[in-house]
């Protein structure tokens, strides 16, 4: 609905994950097998903005956090160091916030704020 993409437009690019409905157009393999869902983020990031701005299409990413951690990894010369081994880039983007976004679960007709982070929780509560 027009409400709900003016909401999430007024909130991004900011620190929060939105839970949409996936089109027919999203790979299988990148929804939510029962209910047919994507999260989609628009990061308020100098870097991934100019990186989406090069390529022209959305990406596909992940927080890293790994095996026996429990917080995602934000200097990338630590992951460079620990994983150069297995990837074939890292961009040093300068220390990122550890504090995770705000899930925002809009699948469904009303939000229903699914985990609080970063982002103010309150401009999606009724």
């Amino acid at each position: 609905p027009n409400s709900s993409f003016r909401a999430i437009k007024a909130a991004t690019p900011g620190p929060y994950t939105f839970i949409l409905p996936a089109t027919r157009e999203v790979p299988r393999q990148l929804m939510h097998p029962k209910k047919r869902t994507v999260g989609v983020r628009i990061p308020h990031h100098a870097l991934v903005q100019a990186l989406l701005a090069a390529h022209g299409e959305p990406l596909l990413t992940s927080s890293l956090i790994l095996p026996g951690e429990d917080a995602p990894r934000t200097m990338g010369w630590d992951v460079k160091e620990e994983l150069e081994h297995l990837v074939d880039l890292v961009i040093d983007a300068g220390e990122t916030s550890a504090l995770p976004t705000t899930v925002v679960d809009w699948s469904e007709d009303e939000p229903e704020i699914v985990r609080v982070g970063a982002g103010d929780p309150a401009r999606f509560e009724a």
